[in-house]
């Protein structure tokens, strides 16, 4: 069993690790930066030490510095959350080199389904379903304009590297199509250090359903079950939950098994998130995988009752799933809140600051993970996340009830927050009636509240 785990990362990830560390009677080491002093993480940690300066490149994601602490300071492995250097290849490569368990998959694993152009490419090769698109990295403009007026318009152009909405562009004709291929190529280098690109027809009113998966040393696979995180806003989450009821019970096995396919094909190792887009049709195709921790991961705690974080490290620690597919057991639904510090009538524009009070919703059935307190200050320099709520009941109204409920109780005081934006969300006639999509905020809710609260 690993003894001591440095924890490469911060806010609740950081705090939900260091948590079950704890049970797991792990030491850990907090990392922290300057701006970050006074954050919860390096309270609850049994060690803390400042990585560096307040620059994300020089603290969080300064590769050397990680590695040198975590030698210093004796600890046999790294946790990297979700985030920073979570997905990083250099990262795991120098993890590797000085005997530094990642707790994470092998880099090769990484490497493969971290670029989505070479990860498209070896889903055809295990016969996955994939949205009809390049078959790799375009090479030119004009090799994108026979594309896409081959597989028909719309099409999206995205990163191979990317992530997160960047350097993605929709294009709906071929008047369009070499100027949105400059900007997404531009906008891919300067965000992920490559401006290489593929393309894929674009799937209309999808929903975005994905699936927890994980594997170990001694080729077990399963899954625990789908999330939809259909919710979005430019392409980032802002509600998830699970299990979906978009689709019938035949129709989720069928995702479910494909998801545990390509981990059996690729032999993957430790938790990972396979992440599909369901058409009108329920025909349902792969975009991605997140070779770590989710930041959703909650809500399929909830619906399984398995500590995801302790599975991750009893895999690091070479041990075996210690259970069976058939023994995994799915009870109820779960939904989860993002809480941002952010003024969603503004453009969602951030919103530092202080908090000057708080209360954190409780009672049966409520989860909320963070990392803040009354008289945190929130630094303008990292996502705007500062929390997450997840409410379990026995069925999807009463889970939505719930959250109702939580949603009132919660109080932040001092900042900005989407409280009052995810109440209206979670109570929206298209959500209610479970019949939303990946552009539906954008295209009709944000519209809607403006109306109404004018």
């Amino acid at each position: 069993m690993i003894k001591k785990i440095l924890v490469a990362n911060r806010g609740d990830i950081a705090v939900r690790i260091i948590r079950t560390c704890k049970e797991l009677n792990i030491k850990t080491v907090a990392i922290y930066s300057d701006v970050d002093k006074e954050c919860l993480h390096r309270y609850l940690a049994d060690e803390s030490i400042c990585v560096g300066p307040n620059n994300i490149s020089k603290s969080y994601n300064n590769i050397d510095n990680i590695i040198y602490l975590a030698l210093k300071l004796e600890c046999d492995a790294i946790h990297p959350g979700f985030g920073f250097l979570s997905e990083n290849i250099e990262f795991a490569q120098k993890c590797e080199e000085n005997n530094i368990v990642l707790i994470g998959p092998k880099k090769e694993q990484m490497a493969i389904m971290g670029d989505k152009s070479q990860a498209r490419e070896t889903m055809m090769k295990l016969n996955i379903p994939v949205v009809p698109g390049s078959e790799g990295i375009l090479e030119s403009k004009e090799q994108a304009l026979i594309l896409a007026n081959k597989i028909g318009y719309p099409v999206i152009i995205k990163a191979s590297n990317g992530g997160g909405g960047k350097g993605m562009r929709i294009v709906t004709c071929d008047e369009e199509l070499f100027s949105s291929f400059d900007m997404a190529s531009s906008e891919a280098l300067s965000a992920f250090g490559s401006s290489a690109l593929y393309m894929e027809k674009f799937i209309e009113n999808p929903r975005h359903i994905e699936v927890q998966v994980f594997g170990d040393n001694f080729s077990n696979a399963i899954h625990l079950g789908g999330r939809d995180c259909s919710m979005q806003r430019r392409n980032q989450k802002v509600l998830e939950e699970s299990l979906t009821d978009y689709l019938n019970p035949q129709e989720k096995s069928k995702l479910y098994n494909t998801a545990v396919d390509i981990v059996k094909g690729i032999g993957y190792l430790g938790a990972g998130t396979i992440e599909f887009i369901v058409d009108k049709d329920k025909n349902f195709y792969f975009i991605e995988m997140n070779t770590r921790i989710q930041v959703e991961h909650p809500v399929t705690e909830m619906i399984t009752g398995v500590d995801l974080i302790k599975l991750q490290i009893l895999i690091a620690s070479n041990e075996k799933i210690p259970f069976t597919q058939d023994e995994i057991k799915f009870n109820g639904h779960a939904i989860e809140c993002r809480i941002n510090a952010e003024n969603p009538y503004n453009d969602f524009k951030p919103c530092p600051g202080k908090i000057t009070s708080i209360n954190i919703p409780g009672g049966f059935g409520v989860r909320f993970d963070t990392f803040i307190y009354s008289g945190y200050t929130i630094p303008p320099i990292y996502d705007s996340m500062i929390g997450k709520l997840i409410c379990w009941a026995e069925d999807r109204q009463q889970c939505i009830n719930k959250m109702n409920r939580a949603l009132e109780e919660i109080i932040i005081e001092g900042i900005d927050t989407n409280i009052e934006f995810q109440k209206m969300l979670i109570n929206s006639e298209v959500f209610m009636k479970d019949c939303h999509y990946t552009k539906f905020i954008e295209n009709d809710f944000i519209a809607e509240i403006a109306i109404a609260t004018e």
